[in-house]
């Protein structure tokens, strides 16, 4: 195979060395940017009040109930905080470790399916993609479910591929790990780590009318191993709170798919921009493959790509379709791209030497790409607030490191072409990586002062471990982690409201309520923004300033002077 004859031995040190160094960075970076709302923070806070309480059945977000979410993601974090300590690091680590062995599952998958180049291209084209690099240095539910989400993905087409081979009992294994992955990633986000795999493969049999998967996707026993995954918890928190089974499966499924009350509306195209900046340096092989896979159309016969694009198409077309939408949610596309990429790469090197001119012209114009983001360097910041002025130039800093990096490797990547296909793709990947990886990693600049740390940092050792501290309505995601306190909610309760109405003792409901608990509570503290400090302040009410920041004010309760 004229693919796999490329992979010499010089070329196979070259993409380990890359692979390396790129691993390196991965982890490395999870520790640099102090934490951000409003998922950073509050999963962090989560995680730390459950370590802290030692209760792994009842999630709570300062002191609330908290059932929009299952736990998975919050016990790996509280767990890790227990092994290593309260960080950012620590607080990524499961983003972090998911992303990454995604990137090896896909590799693994890819190679088993279409041969060790398609392996190793699919590593790199995932590890380059600029939102899997994001999402896996960011503390939020969506990388722990895409992990599990493909895990089950690629577990389905290793056990069909098995099938395919005349070799059933491997086929079994696959599917069982399958549905541990299902039920994994039940566990991290809901009946949607079940829903979208059961869509999926809907459509697939649909489409290709290829009936007989169905005699192999071992129900009974797959049945069996997702409910001793998912419903030990689910009973588990059912008996202590009567009150979840409405709130998680009733309002959290069904009324925010189709309901816009939590603000997060956007139109149908919402998700298409997302995919085509977050697999940007590899979307001409996006179209290619697309095309391929429709000339192969074949139908009752297993099709490893189209239950890829399957895939794709399913998870892009509900959350298009559903009243609530974050970026986040599109994320588990991209590992199925990076696979389908990676075979049209190889398809291509299996019939020719050396990539194609259409190679060059893609690096060439990432290259003139970034030539071009150095002239709107003045533009970085131009809506920012006027306290912001700095920390924008710092960041421009960051993007020029970054928009180097992208020219640099994408004309090396161009040179190599004809030379060296491999080498040519890896250098591009690399550069890819360390851009997205420099500009994330970057916005530390910005988000230090969005994070409150060195609010929390100022007043900290000034706050009784006995204190109480009201937070005046106001919903701060990320001062408590950084004080390891929770705060007491006043009249404005947020995404805490039905954590409040379940524990209503535990709230102040009106401003005036927290005005005479104030005034009778000589150890009280509170946070607030700054309009609310000054709104207090001109209505009389005794507080001594802490500390602030642009966004936060942390007053106490005036301390008596000593008596003679």
């Amino acid at each position: 195979m004229l693919a796999e004859r490329q992979l010499t031995p010089l070329n196979a040190v070259a993409l380990l060395i890359v692979f390396v160094l790129a691993s390196f960075l991965w982890f490395a970076t999870l520790d640099y940017r102090h934490l951000i709302p409003t998922d950073e923070g509050r999963y962090a806070q989560m995680a730390r009040e459950m370590m802290v309480s030692g209760d792994y059945i009842t999630p709570r977000y300062n002191d609330y109930k908290y059932f929009e979410k299952p736990p998975l993601h919050i016990w790996a974090s509280a767990i890790t905080f227990q092994l290593f300590g309260l960080g950012e690091w620590q607080a990524r680590f499961w983003s972090g470790l998911t992303g990454y062995l995604t990137i090896l599952l896909v590799g693994f998958t890819a190679a088993k399916l279409f041969g060790r180049v398609t392996g190793y291209l699919a590593v790199l084209i995932l590890l380059s993609s600029p939102m899997w690099v994001v999402g896996g240095h960011f503390n939020a539910l969506d990388m722990g479910l895409s992990a599990f989400l493909n895990l089950a993905l690629c577990s389905l087409l290793l056990a069909q591929h098995a099938y395919e081979q005349h070799r059933p009992q491997s086929g079994r294994y696959w599917m069982w790990v399958c549905w541990l992955a299902m039920g994994l990633a039940t566990l991290s986000k809901g009946l949607i780590g079940i829903v979208i795999p059961g869509m999926v493969l809907f459509a697939y049999i649909v489409t290709r009318f290829d009936w007989k998967i169905l005699a192999r996707l071992h129900i009974v026993s797959g049945l069996v191993i997702f409910l001793i995954v998912t419903a030990p918890w689910f009973i588990a928190v059912s008996i202590q709170n009567p009150e979840f089974a409405h709130f998680f499966f009733i309002y959290e499924h069904f009324e925010r798919f189709t309901a816009t009350a939590h603000g997060r509306t956007a139109p149908a195209y919402f998700f298409l921009p997302l995919v085509a900046i977050g697999f940007l340096p590899w979307m001409p092989q996006f179209f290619t493959s697309a095309w391929q896979t429709l000339r192969k159309y074949r139908m009752g016969s297993f099709s490893a790509p189209w239950m890829l694009w399957a895939w794709f198409a399913v998870i892009l077309i509900f959350f298009s379709i559903s009243r609530s939408k974050l970026p986040g949610y599109i994320m588990p596309v991209f590992p199925a791209l990076a696979i389908l990429a990676a075979k049209s790469i190889a398809d291509y090197l299996e019939s020719h030497a050396h990539l194609s001119t259409g190679w060059r012209l893609q690096t060439l114009f990432f290259a003139l790409l970034a030539i071009t983001g150095f002239f709107f360097l003045s533009e970085v910041g131009r809506n920012g607030q006027p306290d912001e002025v700095d920390a924008y130039q710092a960041y421009t800093l960051w993007i020029i490191i970054a928009l180097s990096c992208l020219l640099a490797f994408s004309l090396a990547a161009s040179l190599l072409a004809k030379r060296n296909a491999l080498l040519s793709i890896a250098l591009f990947a690399f550069g890819f990586f360390l851009t997205a990886t420099i500009a994330g990693t970057g916005h530390e600049t910005l988000g230090r002062a969005v994070s409150g740390y060195d609010l929390a940092q100022k007043v900290k050792s000034q706050i009784p471990s006995d204190a109480k501290i009201y937070s005046v309505r106001l919903l701060d995601h990320t001062v408590p982690f950084y004080l390891e306190r929770n705060t007491i909610m006043v009249e404005f309760t947020d995404e805490l409201t039905f954590g409040a109405k379940q524990e209503p003792e535990k709230w102040v409901p009106t401003l005036s309520d927290f005005i005479s608990t104030w005034n009778q509570d000589p150890n009280a503290f509170a946070l607030m923004s700054p309009g609310q400090y000054e709104e207090l302040k001109a209505r009389g009410l005794p507080m001594e300033e802490l500390g602030r920041d642009s966004r936060r004010v942390m007053v106490r309760h005036p301390q008596e002077p000593l008596r003679q």
